[in-house]
């Protein structure tokens, strides 16, 4: 079984470390964030839902959930606060938010907070991704094009997987390196290390197909798509 994996956007240093080695002793993969703005770029990984915060630095809470509704994502946001009038509840829910949790709160409730959304979120689209004939199921963790299978490492699944959340855009070496290798603290850059994944997964989905799938953009990243960009 997939195990999902979370974003928490929280500034507090203690709520945000108890938060995630409490989530990380549930099972799931956690990710940080520590204001507004690193927030929104990072919740363009491939997280399966986000734990926001509302009173952040600089960008705050709301302007965050916004951002990332206007960018299209349905991604399910469990919001956490201190302020807890009607007036505050209904901006959080008004701008996007998926449920809504009171500061303190009991660990245990978060908890079932995030599993009722984790449920309600995943519907069998978001669980097969597809683009043209190639489709990955992030449950089974197998992948096919058309009618063959593709037998891809634990490494290329989660670099396709990537990709396909992200298909028709380009994702840079960076990008991949913070959200799918997950290594900030690298002394050394993975920029070979990508490329040669990048390789090996694009002889096994293109390989013998008349439309590739993957390409490269030059000195810049990839772009996952049918046509070439």
């Amino acid at each position: 079984m997939t195990i999902a994996s979370i974003l928490v956007v929280e500034d507090e240093v203690k709520v945000a470390r108890a938060v995630k080695e409490g989530l990380e002793a549930e099972g799931y993969q956690v990710a940080l964030a520590r204001n507004g703005e690193e927030g929104f770029r990072a919740a363009a990984g491939p997280f399966d839902l986000i734990v926001l915060d509302l009173m952040l630095p600089g960008c705050d809470g709301i302007e965050v959930l916004k951002r990332i509704r206007a960018g299209g994502s349905a991604i399910p946001v469990l919001v956490l606060t201190a302020r807890d009038t009607i007036e505050d509840r209904v901006e959080g829910l008004d701008a996007g938010a998926d449920d809504y949790l009171i500061k303190p709160f009991a660990f245990p409730e978060l908890i079932a907070r995030i599993r009722a959304l984790l449920r309600r979120g995943r519907a069998d689209a978001a669980l097969r991704l597809r683009l043209a004939d190639l489709e990955l199921d992030r449950v089974d963790r197998t992948v096919v094009r058309g009618s063959v299978p593709i037998d891809l490492t634990p490494r290329e699944f989660d670099l396709l997987e990537y990709l396909l959340r992200h298909q028709h855009a380009l994702v840079s070496r960076e990008m991949i390196a913070r959200e799918v290798w997950r290594e900030p603290n690298r002394g050394t850059p993975l920029d070979n290390v990508i490329d040669v994944h990048i390789a090996r997964l694009r002889r096994k989905v293109d390989q013998d197909c008349a439309v590739k799938l993957i390409h490269t953009v030059r000195g810049v990243g990839f772009i996952l798509g049918e046509d070439e960009p």
